[in-house]
């Protein structure tokens, strides 16, 4: 399986899903410390992944996504953003209304 068939199989397979530098409990840099607990004080559910354990993601992502830097939030496969949007979008409750609305038709 190739990298970026990887990344589409992660996408595809988990509704939420964050790219970062670290794990969900311990990030490895101020930004997806930010993402995660932006994420976790909104109650969403995520998976992630460790891009520094994953060097090959890390080099691959930002060219499906067009965006460059990490984290990077994905719900039900699009990008939402990095942490600024993430953070941003929790303020003022919008990730938490998308994140209903998109969970609300996944079928199970």
């Amino acid at each position: 399986m190739s990298t970026e068939e990887k990344i589409r199989n992660q996408l595809a397979t988990n509704p939420v899903i964050m790219y970062i530098k670290g794990t969900a409990q311990e990030p490895q840099c101020g930004f997806s410390k930010a993402a995660v607990e932006a994420l976790n004080s909104a109650g969403i559910e995520f998976a992630y992944v460790n891009i520094l354990a994953a060097p090959f993601i890390r080099e691959k992502l930002p060219s499906i996504s067009n965006w460059p830097t990490f984290p990077q939030l994905f719900i039900k496969g699009e990008l939402v953003g990095g942490s600024d949007v993430v953070c941003d979008m929790v303020a003022d409750g919008s990730l938490l209304q998308h994140y209903q609305n998109v969970m609300e038709n996944i079928e199970v």
